[in-house]
């Protein structure tokens, strides 16, 4: 059922996000990691996650699969609906940058414009856009969900790098070839980056 939007208007509350970062030591925003599957977007946001643990920061992981398990689980895999699934995640990454948390998004996110109107939910500064840089060849071999052999033998439709383009972002804030760097060398070049950038402190 629809609602008019002339009965709908946003509710303002007394706490507000830079109330919550001061409260929680740090800034808030979004890495939004994207790349072929098989590409190590979820190692990364995992292992990155455990790092902000560590330093004591607040932040939460917003993975592909298990959004769809969950939120996104009425949706399929077409153009409409992929589409739909970025919006969602936006939306939610959106939410968890207001309540003074560091998101880390980790979604394949193939198509240029469904990344850049996320971009676009956010201040300056806030949407931090990491390409997972992966040769095809690599992440075929390394196909650790079984998808790529399906997808060849014609299985799985408009899978992305097979049958279903990935566009590239000319100007990303970051990017992370993990066919030359492992998993902690990927997520210090990101934790440097946030630092160079005054997003985290160096301590």
């Amino acid at each position: 059922m629809n609602i008019n939007a002339n009965n709908v208007k946003r509710q303002s509350y007394r706490v507000t996000k830079e109330m919550r970062r001061t409260i929680n030591k740090h800034k808030s925003f979004v890495i939004w990691l994207t790349g072929l599957s098989g590409s190590g977007k979820s190692t990364i946001a995992d292992a990155l996650d455990l790092l902000l643990f560590k330093k004591e920061m607040k932040s939460y992981v917003l993975d592909g699969d298990n959004v769809r398990l969950g939120l996104n689980k009425n949706l399929g895999f077409s153009a409409e609906d992929r589409k739909e699934n970025i919006r969602r995640v936006g939306e939610v990454s959106k939410l968890f940058v207001d309540s003074g948390v560091i998101c880390i998004s980790a979604f394949i996110s193939p198509f240029l414009q469904d990344r850049k109107e996320v971009r676009a939910l956010f201040e300056e500064g806030e949407f931090i856009e990491v390409y997972v840089k992966c040769p095809l060849e690599t992440c075929e071999l390394r196909d650790p969900k079984g998808l790529y052999e399906k997808a060849r033998k014609g299985e799985i439709k408009d899978f992305t790098g097979i049958s279903s383009p990935y566009e590239v972002s000319e100007n990303p804030e970051l990017i992370i070839e993990t066919d030359l760097l492992t998993i902690e060398e990927s997520v210090n070049k990101i934790y440097l980056f946030l630092e160079s950038r005054g997003i985290v402190n160096n301590d």
